[in-house]
């Protein structure tokens, strides 16, 4: 069988389509391992393929096969399960189960992980201990209070709270759910929204850890300076206003906490780039303070005034309780000094947006999620319990504070936490300084690993220059969180660098949430999570209880973070890399098909909702090359039967032969397909349907393809101008078949003409859309010309109906109808009513240009019937296929009179006449499309696709 020249219609840009091969590999295959073979290198891929015999058995290709492979499971046809796996329980080796590999990975199989991993205490709990017992709480909280008073500072507490709570809770029940990679709450919104918004809100988290690290920074220098005031560079005082009494008191330069934040800052970098290894023998130095320093603060609270403090220590009376119980909002400098002519004025929104990066720690479990034994254990318990832990220190300090000095001095002193410890005061500022370090030092471990992690999941082709190999560190991401936090240090305001934090940690929050509340209410059978103690009703509070307190801390900030995501999520969604995570939104959208296929129902679809399914056959007629799918054009074209890209269509090829046989080949077929159609940017569904012959699988096609009313309603045929010249007799009766099965099953009918010179999207046709609206067919015909329309190629051209009628009709009153008929319908063309003789007066006619096509196909005709008729397979009256010629005849001389220069023409399609051979009916279609450049010809179904009411 030659085959055809598909050069003609190619499309004009740089693009090609290369058709997916026998040796191409478009899925990952893995297969068993060598049980005999061995290997000195720590990491081994797999790469063997098996192909099935047709005894059903798997024979390795990749290699000679080991003596474990005949093993008694291959009875039912597969290996051994633990070959197929890759398990080595024999050689005890293990697999590092990857989570979603990405397309076009190679698996790796390694020995077992050498790296020393952590359990709940050391890997979780501490690391958020030491995050949420911070700088906030040390030099802050007590200011705080004096601020908000008690009861305030308490509803606080309890907000930010329960917020990290609920939080929590969400955060146990994603990470509970299976293995997790590297990336911490990035890894897990990511793989339960999607990439998009696992991107925005993981680059948004990652930018509020550089940003922590400088208030971390910010606050250890500030203690330190506090405490030695002679070592500033800098001197500055300002006055505080109390009862009109003045008095003066020094303050923190700010050129002294940027010129000892940038310094301290370059000290953390250079451990940070000293890898894992030294991060993890300086760490305990900075954790062992953080309990030390807390047991001094509640020593010193209790033994107040039994060692002379300061004035304003009264240590525990009920009376300064009392005093205190009632919030004093009042306006300070930027220092937080009270004065009247302050410039900052605070309330209880402004103290949220200060208070919580003290509760924000308890995403440090998650962000070591690589390096713990048992994330599946060690998260939900490790961070609930140091959520619940601090929380109840914070709500018990509210007490203890707000009852063990005066409201001045809770107003005034800023490291009042050390100024009351026991024994000595430096232990306690000593203890400060080294926690809020080691927490600065997590903030700077963690955020480069998180923006590595999210560059090598290859998202973003902009991050690729922060991806790092496994097992290496993210220099580069290091570097640049090191400039981020560097550049926040030189601001030297911790109280405007904390609203940011915030925000950015508040929307990482509400994503954790959202995901465990999308996740728990889809409730698909992979969820599964180990930890019970969770409902979407309480992840769905948890995301409006972050939002609230956004909104409450500063609507400014608020709607600059979530522009900032919406832009990072557009900038992902646009030029991003496509990324199956098997997300929460998958889920949902199959949920939301089945829930609206359900409440379509099955009944009849109202016009104003009627969308155009077109089944489009790829090859009915079997005359491409083998390693072409599809006609390149057919997807040009279905993509002209939608508006803006709305609609589904169906690619089908039908494969004759054994379905046992063919099944391999049908999948194979079908991934061609799929490549095909992702090429031409169509939003298609490709399937491959094996049957004994074209007949019969068309038929279980129309018949059973499609659920409810989302059943294909137009099929799609390119014209067989290839049957005459191949001589290929079985055309003809496949072709009638095609259009009778489908006025039987019901669908309407398209067949296109010269689909080699159907223009793509870059090609612009001037002129007209001409149609010949013979028989009336829903009105399906000028749908399609709208359609037409809307597309780049032909929305310079304008619409023409030409209407067929006898001599004798009034023709102007039929131009009258159908202009008002289109009026209504909101369609603008130009109508031209056509008058031709009957039959018998033009009978004898000579002059039209396609008599001599006429004449062929009437001798053609006339020895077919001769002899059906010598061999008694039928009796036609020859006078009325003679007729049916003529007609045809005076159509097709009528089209190119009106339509020789039109960009494309759409006509009626005649049905087959009953008791017609096949081969005359080719004949009749023949002498049609005859010398028309681009035909469509059109029968609708038995429904109306336009209407005239609104």
């Amino acid at each position: 069988m030659n085959n055809v020249d598909l050069d003609g219609g190619g499309a004009k840009d740089n693009r090609k389509y290369s058709p997916v091969g026998a040796q191409d590999r478009a899925v990952l295959e893995m297969s068993s391992m060598d049980p005999d073979s061995s290997s000195d290198d720590s990491v081994r891929r797999v790469n063997v393929r098996t192909h099935a015999s047709m005894d059903g058995r798997l024979h390795d290709n990749g290699g000679p096969r080991g003596p474990h492979s005949e093993h008694q499971l291959e009875l039912f046809g597969f290996d051994s399960l633990v070959n197929i796996l890759g398990l080595r329980s024999m050689t005890q080796e293990q697999i590092s189960s990857p989570s979603c590999p990405r397309d076009n990975d190679v698996v790796s199989i390694s020995k077992g992980d050498q790296s020393v991993k952590m359990g709940t205490m050391m890997g979780v709990f501490v690391p958020c201990l030491q995050s949420i017992l911070g700088i906030i709480y040390y030099i802050r909280f007590s200011w705080i209070i004096g601020m908000a008073g008690v009861a305030d500072s308490l509803l606080l507490v309890s907000l930010c709270g329960l917020c990290t709570f609920l939080t929590g809770l969400s955060l146990s029940a994603i990470a509970t759910n299976g293995a997790m990679k590297g990336g911490g709450p990035y890894y897990l919104i990511g793989r339960a929204l999607g990439p998009e918004v696992g991107v925005s809100i993981g680059l948004c988290f990652f930018l509020g850890n550089a940003i922590a690290g400088a208030l971390y920074v910010l606050g250890a220098v500030e203690t330190f300076l506090k405490a030695l005031p002679s070592a500033g560079f800098f001197t500055e005082t300002t006055t505080k206003v109390n009862d009109n009494v003045s008095k003066t008191i020094q303050i923190i330069s700010t050129h002294d906490l940027q010129i000892y934040g940038l310094v301290v800052t370059i000290i953390l970098c250079i451990i940070v780039f000293g890898g894992v290894k030294m991060i993890n023998r300086v760490a305990p130095v900075f954790l062992v303070p953080v309990l030390i320093s807390v047991v001094c603060i509640f020593f010193g609270i209790f033994l107040a005034k039994k060692n002379d403090p300061d004035h304003g220590i009264t240590g525990l009376n009920i009376e300064v309780l009392k005093d205190n119980w009632d919030p004093q909002y009042q306006s300070t400098n930027s220092d937080g000094i009270p004065d009247p002519n302050g410039k900052v004025h605070w309330d209880f929104n402004a103290l949220v947006g200060l208070f919580f990066p003290a509760v924000t720690g308890i995403m440090a479990g998650s962000n070591r999620s690589a390096s713990l034994k048992d994330t599946q254990r060690s998260i939900p318990l490790g961070t609930l319990s140091a959520t619940i832990v601090t929380t109840v220190l914070y709500l018990v300090s509210v007490f203890l504070f707000g009852a063990v000095a005066t409201r001045e001095k809770l107003l005034t002193d800023r490291v009042l936490t050390a100024t009351i410890a026991w024994p000595l005061p430096v232990i306690t500022r000593v203890g400060i300084i080294l926690s809020t370090l080691g927490a600065a030092l997590q903030s700077l471990t963690g955020a480069p690993r998180l923006l590595a992690a999210i560059a090598n999941d290859d998202i973003l082709p902009v991050l690729n220059y922060f991806r790092v190999a496994d097992g290496s560190e993210p220099n580069m991401a290091t570097l640049f969180t090191s400039i981020i936090c560097m550049g926040c240090v030189v601001i030297g305001n911790l109280d405007l660098i904390t609203p940011t934090v915030t925000m950015f940690f508040l929307l990482c929050y509400t994503g954790v949430n959202l995901s465990c509340f999308l996740l728990d209410l889809l409730d698909a059978p992979s969820w599964r999570p180990r930890w019970k103690f969770h409902h979407w009703l309480l992840s769905l509070f948890g995301a409006l209880l972050c939002v609230v307190i956004m909104f409450l801390i500063s609507w400014l900030f608020t709607i600059v973070s979530l522009a900032l995501a919406s832009l990072i999520y557009y900038y992902v969604s646009i030029k991003g890399k496509a990324g199956d995570w098997g997300d929460g939104f998958k889920s949902a959208y199959f949920q939301l098909a089945l829930r609206s296929l359900r409440s379509l129902g099955a009944n009849q679809v109202h016009p104003k909702n009627w969308y155009p399914i077109p089944l489009i056959l790829c090859r009915p007629w079997g005359k491409l090359p083998e390693n072409v799918p599809c006609h390149p054009k057919l997807a040009d074209f279905a993509n002209c039967m939608k508006k803006k890209g709305r609609g589904m269509s169906l690619f089908v090829n039908i494969m004759d032969g054994d379905y046992q046989e063919l099944a391999e080949d049908a999948k194979e077929a079908c991934k061609q397909l799929e490549t095909y159609i992702n090429y031409k940017n169509c939003e298609s569904v490709a399937e491959i349907v094996v049957a004994p012959n074209m007949t019969d699988g068309f038929r279980g096609i129309v018949q059973t393809m499609g659920l409810g009313n989302l059943k294909p309603n137009i099929v799609v045929v390119r014209y067989p101008e290839i049957w005459r010249r191949e001589n290929l007799k079985e055309i003809p009766g496949r072709f009638v078949g095609i259009i009778n099965d489908c006025i039987v099953a019901n669908k309407a009918v398209v067949i296109i003409k010269g689909l080699e010179e159907w223009p793509n999207e870059y090609q612009r046709q001037y002129g007209s859309i001409d149609l010949y609206w013979i028989v009336r067919d829903g009105g399906l015909m000028l749908l399609l010309s709208q359609l037409l329309l809307t597309k780049e190629s032909f929305e310079s051209c304008k619409i023409q109906v030409f209407c067929i009628a006898e001599e004798d009709s009034d023709a102007e009153v039929l131009k009258a109808d159908v202009r008002k008929f289109l009026y209504d319908l909101r369609m603008q063309a130009e109508v031209i009513v056509i008058t031709i003789k009957s039959w018998d007066s033009e009978g004898g006619s000579q002059q039209d240009e396609s008599y001599e096509a006429f004449s062929a196909a009437r001798k053609r005709v006339s020895s077919y019937l001769a002899e059906m008729k010598r061999e008694g397979t039928g009796d036609v009256e020859e006078q009325k296929v003679e007729k049916f010629l003529y007609t045809t005849l005076k159509l097709n001389t009528t089209i190119l009179r009106y339509s020789r220069m039109a960009a494309v023409v759409l006509v009626s399609l005649p049905p087959p006449p009953l008791n017609h051979p096949a081969y005359c009916y080719m004949e009749y279609m023949d002498l049609l499309v005859g010398n028309i450049q681009r035909l469509v010809m059109v029968r609708g179904y038995r429904r109306d696709v336009v209407t005239l009411f609104t």
